[in-house]
């Protein structure tokens, strides 16, 4: 096949947090499956940019520090943006920001459709469309499982895609017309619906005890509580072993092989294994991020929840509790009564976890997601009709950055 035949996808994304790469890896893995050498994809982090301004660039690494070391400041300012009027703001900053470095992208590579896992970048290309009089289908996919920032909400995208209806309604709330949004869960990787080893096969290949009740354990530099449910589990006296991925964080890696272990431990400081680490455990102890929360679920594993980031990870926390897939632990005792509860009455409350993780989890949303692109890519770039030109003012109003003459000032 001819490279000009091939259908263009540019994925754009961020690294605030590893959810909003690790999506788009999962949808460019499913296209390239599906698709083959019929689609060319292209991942590209626009706030690396030279050209995009060291407020956004650094925003990344702020995230990281913010999270970790301030997490109720890093509230305050998610809930203060998170408001019709500041967000309108917001889209107006970035668009002024971004709008060079957007449409050089688009000069650059050419796509037959945009897909982005960050919020940062629709209204800037929207901004593009317009000023260029050329048009791009444009495709977000969310990344977070309910409670959801209006920056991800844009009336002019071609299609959106969420991880529930929860975020459907908040989605049609926000304006978004109801036939763009399509409910496909949060992209995985591909691996997790095509593994098909049993955990007592994955076990033995990864050179755990294969006889053993597994508890997998996932930290980072952003998880904090970490370190008192492992060291309950250590004294926790049952049958088990433990599996602790550190994402890279060495601090925890080197301070986890100072601890005297009671049960067999495997120790990583990072690994790419992770859907295999999944599907080989029983029970997993992580923070509620949009991610891992959502590979455990289409993993069919329950969890134990000992960090929530206030803000989006809340919801994520409120929707694995309040559907029966896992637990949140504040303290060394709770993570005890957790860990207890979980294994009387033969495990009887675990399996009901697991049943309700396998129920919520939507192991080939990838698949569905990359459905979705390729169609949008049939479209490919298109002009515009050419309209009167248009004053600043026209622009920010047809993008949602200002109101329009008819809306009202206030709201009922």
């Amino acid at each position: 096949m001819s490279e000009g035949s091939q259908k263009k996808v540019l994925i754009l994304t961020a690294d605030a947090g590893f959810g909003h790469r690790s999506a788009a890896n999962a949808v460019a893995a499913a296209l390239q499956r599906q698709y083959g050498d019929r689609v060319q994809v292209e991942i590209i982090n626009p706030l690396d940019d030279r050209k995009t301004p060291i407020l956004l660039r650094e925003s990344q690494s702020d995230y990281d520090l913010l999270v970790r070391k301030a997490p109720e400041l890093y509230k305050l300012g998610y809930d203060a943006s998170d408001t019709t009027i500041t967000s309108l703001l917001l889209e107006s900053a970035l668009t002024v920001m971004l709008f060079e470095v957007l449409r050089e992208l688009l000069r650059k590579h050419k796509p037959d459709v945009i897909v982005t896992t960050y919020p940062l970048y629709q209204a800037p290309l929207s901004a593009v469309f317009t000023i260029f009089r050329t048009s791009v289908p444009l495709i977000t996919v969310i990344t977070d499982l309910v409670s959801v920032h209006r920056l991800w909400f844009h009336a002019n995208v071609d299609m959106l895609l969420v991880p529930t209806q929860e975020v459907r309604e908040l989605a049609i709330e926000a304006g978004v017309a109801p036939e763009k949004i399509h409910i496909t869960g949060i992209p995985v990787h591909p691996q997790i619906a095509e593994e098909k080893r049993s955990p007592l096969e994955l076990r033995t290949q990864l050179g755990w005890q294969p006889d053993l009740f597994t508890i997998l354990a996932v930290g980072s530099r952003r998880v904090s509580g970490l370190m008192d449910a492992l060291h309950v589990i250590n004294h926790f006296g049952a049958p088990l072993q433990l599996v602790v991925v550190c994402g890279k964080d060495h601090d925890t890696f080197r301070e986890l092989h100072e601890v005297i272990w009671h049960v067999p431990v495997h120790l990583y400081e990072y690994t790419s294994e992770m859907p295999s680490f999944m599907r080989a455990s029983d029970l997993i102890v992580c923070k509620a991020g949009g991610l891992i929360v959502t590979e455990s679920l289409a993993c069919g594993l329950p969890m134990i929840l000992v960090d929530v980031l206030p803000g989006q990870e809340t919801g994520n926390m409120e929707y694995v509790v309040n559907n029966g897939a896992g637990e949140r632990v504040e303290t060394p005792i709770e993570m005890l009564e957790a860990l207890s509860h979980l294994w009387i009455n033969q495990q009887a409350l675990l399996k009901k976890r697991a049943a309700q993780a396998r129920r919520l989890g939507k192991p080939r949303a990838a698949y569905e997601a990359a459905e979705w692109i390729w169609q949008a890519a049939q479209t490919g770039i298109r002009r515009l009709e050419t309209p009167r030109r248009k004053s600043l003012l026209d622009l920010l109003t047809s993008n949602q950055i200002f109101p329009r003459e008819d809306e009202p000032l206030t709201e009922d």
